[in-house]
């Protein structure tokens, strides 16, 4: 496979930006080689700038759920390009997908646009600090909220008594506010609010975390860290920025049949642009400005292009409610795959949830046992997957570049495109075991 015009872009990008990438996964630090540079994409696949063509797995990292270019958003998008891309005012885009996203999802009774997932959380943890006059905040290990200050932490020394920065510039003084739990740990976690409870102004979680693997959490692991959460006083916040409308119109919250009093949204509510929400109860963002005393505003927030992309998606997920669809595809992908590393005896599971999946370095005494916490996945599991990451990549198939990130399924993804994605998985764990 010739990669010689991405080689050559990969070293003009490093000359002028910090790894030659804008995000650090795009540079292939986790598997090694050459990052692909994408000419264009339509339906299920990728064409770099070389002419290679690959069937798309990890699709925008989420967003792009009816696949690339779906025909739907793009008329959308064309139609709010020809009236302008940017206005800097009040207009119609925001309160028509405001006004669909509130009227489906009961526990989000008023929404702000921010412009990344990121924006999102930062300004939820704002809103319930000020609600609450507490300065702590919950979070686990294994969840990711984007790279604000306070959630760049990672546990210490003690049972999320001592969290410290998980980057540089984050200072100890940020850090000491934010306590860090292990997932799916039910004692520990009532440990944090015996100790804590009372100072933690909020609980944030992914409830389907899917940012370090997919671990997915047991309901009650869940329902009681609400439940704990409220009995202190403390609000709960989910980051559905994943899971939100993929999994469910409503999320994981409406799979739990809970509601949480905050939430967080991003990817499939922008249709592909960038863009990022949170919302909830009414009495909470009635505190937001300028109706309320807290502060949070963006010059290009709720962009009309993407409110016109994201109200063409989620109005084309209610119309044709492909999550039957995508939960058939999935299974199928996953028994597959299965049946193929049993035939080649490799220690290598998938990890499923509806249209997500994680390949995870599985040792054979723990047949069928998920993956619940980052404390449990195997030390092997970057090297291994570099090494399927090349085989695939090589074999047409393009996941993203990273043994801890997951991988997507779209409506654009054919049955053709899953038999070729098996085919190549089936010669890949051929050439692993012959190596």
């Amino acid at each position: 496979m010739n990669t010689d015009r991405s080689a050559a872009l990969f070293e003009r990008a490093r000359r002028v930006t910090p790894g030659g990438v804008h995000s650090p996964v795009r540079a292939f630090r986790g598997v090694g080689g050459i990052p692909r540079f994408i000419r264009e994409a339509s339906g299920s696949r990728l064409i770099d700038v070389d002419g290679n063509s690959y069937i798309d797995f990890c699709m925008s990292w989420g967003p792009l759920i009816f696949g690339h270019q779906d025909p739907d958003v793009r008329a959308a998008v064309e139609a709010a390009l020809s009236r302008g891309w940017s206005y800097g005012a009040a207009e119609a885009g925001s309160l028509e997908l405001a006004e669909w996203i509130c009227r489906r999802i009961p526990w989000v009774e008023q929404i702000r646009f921010v412009n990344s997932g990121t924006e999102a959380v930062m300004s939820a943890l704002r809103l319930a600090r000020a609600a609450t006059g507490r300065a702590r905040i919950l979070k686990f290990h294994g969840c990711y909220h984007g790279h604000v200050d306070a959630m760049l932490v990672k546990a210490g020394s003690g049972l999320a008594e001592a969290a410290s920065p998980d980057s540089a510039g984050v200072n100890a003084e940020t850090a000491a506010n934010t306590l860090v739990a292990p997932l799916d740990d039910l004692a520990a976690l009532r440990e944090v609010f015996a100790r804590s409870g009372r100072s933690l102004a909020a609980v944030i979680i992914e409830p389907l975390p899917a940012n370090y693997g997919l671990l997915p959490q047991r309901p009650e692991f869940l329902q009681e860290m609400m439940q704990l959460a409220h009995t202190h006083g403390a609000l709960v916040i989910f980051d559905e920025v994943i899971s939100g409308f993929r999994v469910a119109l409503g999320g994981m919250a409406e799979r739990l049949g809970v509601k949480p009093d905050l939430v967080t949204y991003g990817k499939v509510i922008g249709g592909g642009f960038p863009v990022g929400a949170f919302g909830g109860r009414r009495d909470l963002m009635e505190q937001i400005a300028p109706v309320g005393p807290v502060y949070q505003a963006g010059t290009l927030s709720a962009n009309p292009v993407a409110m016109a992309a994201g109200l063409a998606t989620l109005t084309k997920l209610e119309t044709h409610s492909p999550y039957a669809l995508l939960e058939r595809r999935g299974a199928e992908l996953a028994d597959a795959l299965g049946s193929a590393i049993a035939r080649a005896g490799a220690d290598l599971r998938l990890q499923r949830d509806g249209s997500l999946f994680w390949l995870v370095a599985s040792k054979a005494s723990t047949p069928g046992a998920l993956v619940r916490r980052v404390e449990a996945i195997p030390r092997a599991q970057r090297e291994r997957f570099a090494a399927l990451f090349h085989a695939l990549l090589e074999r047409g198939i393009y996941l993203a570049p990273s043994g801890y990130e997951v991988g997507f399924l779209s409506t654009a993804h054919s049955a053709a495109d899953l038999d070729q994605f098996v085919t190549a998985f089936e010669a890949a764990l051929g050439a692993r075991s012959a190596a």
